[in-house]
């Protein structure tokens, strides 16, 4: 198994779709569905009618999941959307921002 250029707790910057341009944190990541959740972005809304467990009904907003190639990693310095590279630093092997050549994992 490849290792995860985008994990849980990353930053991100949408880079298609209808949310482009917002950032988000991301709250869960499906390895297995090539796809991210992400914080405030890609916003679904469900109308619920009331039910047993639901008495009152109403709209119910939450994040859908969107594919992993939609997003991309937050620069740690500016924010700006970057790539991720690996590299090998004091023997651990760590995620390093392309454009900043800031390490990402402490």
């Amino acid at each position: 198994m490849a290792a995860a250029k985008i994990r849980k707790g990353d930053s991100v910057v949408v880079r298609s779709g209808k949310d482009k341009g917002r950032t988000g944190t991301v709250l869960q990541v499906l390895p297995k569905e090539d796809k991210v959740l992400v914080s405030g972005v890609n916003v679904a809304v469900r109308h619920r009618k009331p039910s047993q467990a639901n008495p009152q009904g109403g709209i119910d907003r939450r994040e859908a999941p969107m594919h992993v190639s939609k997003v991309s990693l937050a620069d740690p310095k500016g924010g700006k959307p970057t790539r991720v590279r690996f590299e090998t630093r004091d023997g651990r092997k760590v995620r390093v921002a392309v454009k900043s050549g800031e390490t990402i994992d402490g």
